[in-house]
């Protein structure tokens, strides 16, 4: 039977603190167990790693509920149990009594745990919800359903939580087969399932490929979450057509990151594919098949210009020829590898040299392939798409923020002269908005730095939901975001970030010590009249320091009085 999410964030929270209050005299019990297992035998690596596991598992949970000094009596086992995993052979020989006695200090600590009355005050140190108050702006969920289903209720219940903060309508599940009748019934956009169950080892793996045979349409994206890590049980999630696959305990962010890609709606932009060839018939039939997979292609005939074009257009990868007028492939290959942006951009000969000694030559310089004219269309297709999408992932590795997903300074940086330059061509305006959280130094000190990231992450993520999908949005480091909105004048880019603040003042975060909100200052400049990178960056710094002294929580347009901000 599914238990769909009709209760608020906070009364789950409440739920969740709850249920790990009521399991925890048990989860002592087992940590003596496993205890019992290695006195018995103190070279059993199983009952090690087994005993290792549950008690990081309980610390990681008890922390996550406010349990902090529980937590840190339950770190010191840990840290114990790491030392005897660590050394080959027999355990140090007072490794038995230092082990019992940690016991007997766990068993008091969990005491005043197990006898606290639940309080209005719970909290989920990784949460946040929405202060809606009836008021329109705040962003929506977008309608992406994910099915959860796991065997363990607090796991269940807090991936729901958590998934529901981060804008997903969730349904969770406890068996495979109360998920599989739901899914007949109403399919979701996502699932996330444990692979093993009561029910049998390999039962989510089993679900999942029954759902894949019952399902019409295209297959439902599937993310694994496991407490196994051997190839085995991942080769399976595999086969039974698993998109991803976490280790448990998982990082929300991570999970996150996984969904946002696979329910994406927006279909990702077409492969980019420069052709450089002097036969420029060769060159527009290769292009004309490349078009016809919904690819975007430029045609090149004079090689010397090949630097310039890759910067104006992107590619995602190089199609060229060996033999041309004045410059061949292999020399061309080399220019283009002496650029640090393009060491990495894929590039494939497209010739019709048949000597496989001149063609493995001429892919020394690092080509990804060589492909014999005349091509077969399938084939050239299929090479394209293969490496087009690997440079994408290594792009989005190099230029993105680990945490938050956004672009990192070096690429906003990039993209902001390059947006410019195309701005100065023509005539529509640009804005560049700094943004910046108030008083984050006192949120990571007082809440923590887990729930630090959980407010870096909530800002990116009102960011992406409202900003559009030509606007560029960067993480500028630390506390720090930048965004560049292009064909819009600074009075309009101000509105649309001051109702952004807004709309982010009234989130609600949860930690072990209270519930806070946290505001952010924006400053803002425009071209025009700022004319180079340089200038725009400096005047929207100079709006934002405004900002911060004008009392912080506003939005100042450079050269513009008053600054936005709420009435009194």
């Amino acid at each position: 039977m599914s238990e769909t999410r009709t209760h608020s964030p906070r009364e789950k929270i409440t739920r969740l603190r709850r249920f790990f209050l009521e399991r925890l005299p048990e989860r002592l019990v087992a940590a003596r167990a496993l205890l019992e297992r290695l006195k018995a035998d103190p070279v059993d690596r199983d009952a090690a790693v087994d005993l290792h596991r549950h008690l990081h598992n309980l610390k990681g949970t008890g922390a996550s509920f406010g349990f902090r000094e529980f937590a840190e009596a339950v770190a010191q086992g840990e840290g114990l149990v790491a030392t005897v995993l660590e050394q080959p052979g027999e355990p140090p020989a007072d490794w038995r009594e230092r082990l019992l006695d940690f016991l007997d200090a766990l068993d008091q600590a969990a005491v005043p745990v197990c006898s606290m009355e639940e309080a209005d005050g719970c909290r989920d140190a990784d949460g946040f919800t929405l202060l809606t108050d009836g008021r329109p702006g705040v962003p929506e969920t977008g309608g992406r359903l994910v099915y959860i289903c796991d065997d363990d209720g607090l796991t269940l219940e807090k991936l729901g939580s958590q998934l529901a903060c981060f804008g997903y309508e969730t349904e969770t599940f406890l068996t495979p087969e109360s998920l599989y009748a739901a899914a007949l019934g109403r399919r979701p956009d996502a699932l996330v399932l444990d692979i093993r169950f009561p029910t049998g080892p390999d039962a989510g793996i089993t679900l999942l490929s029954d759902l894949r045979r019952a399902i019409s349409g295209d297959p439902v994206p599937a993310v694994f979450l496991s407490a196994r890590d051997d190839f085995a049980a991942r080769m399976e999630s595999v086969r039974a057509g698993g998109d991803a696959y976490f280790l448990k305990p998982t990082h929300i962010s991570e999970l996150v990151a996984a969904l946002d890609q696979l329910t994406h709606q927006q279909k990702p932009a077409p492969y980019r594919v420069l052709i450089v060839d002097d036969e420029t018939e060769v060159a527009d039939y290769h292009a004309l098949i490349l078009q016809e997979a919904g690819m975007v292609t430029r045609q090149l005939d004079r090689p010397q210009r090949v630097l310039e074009v890759l910067e104006e257009f992107l590619p995602d990868m190089v199609l060229m020829d060996i033999y041309m007028p004045g410059c061949n492939g292999h020399d061309l290959a080399k220019v283009i590898r002496q650029v640090p942006n393009h060491v990495g951009l894929p590039i494939v000969y497209l010739s019709s040299e048949p000597d496989r000694k001149k063609q493995f030559s001429a892919m020394r310089v690092g080509a990804e392939g060589f492909l014999t004219k005349p091509v077969v269309p399938d084939e050239l297709v299929a090479r394209v798409s293969v490496l087009a999408e690997r440079m994408r992932i290594l792009r989005a590795h190099m230029a993105r923020d680990s945490l938050t997903g956004l672009l990192n300074h070096t690429s906003t940086t990039h993209l902001l002269e390059r947006s410019l330059a195309a701005a100065g061509r023509g005539t529509s305006p640009l804005s560049f908005a700094m943004i910046d959280l108030d008083r984050f130094k006192l949120v990571n000190d007082t809440h923590g730095h887990l729930v630090g990231d959980q407010v870096l992450l909530a800002l990116s993520r009102v960011l992406r939901q409202r900003l559009r999908a030509t606007d560029v949005i960067g993480r500028y480091g630390g506390e720090e975001f930048a965004v560049i909105l292009q064909d819009t004048a600074a009075a309009a880019a101000a509105a649309l970030i001051d109702g952004l603040r807004r709309d982010f003042s009234r989130l609600l975060f949860h930690s072990a010590t209270g519930s806070f909100r946290c505001t952010f200052s924006a400053g803002i400049a425009g071209h025009p009249p700022q004319k180079t990178p340089e200038r725009l960056r400096e005047a929207a710094d100079r709006a934002l320091y405004a900002a911060k002294h004008g009392g912080r929580d506003r939005v100042v347009v450079d050269g513009a009085e008053p600054p936005l901000r709420d009435e009194p």
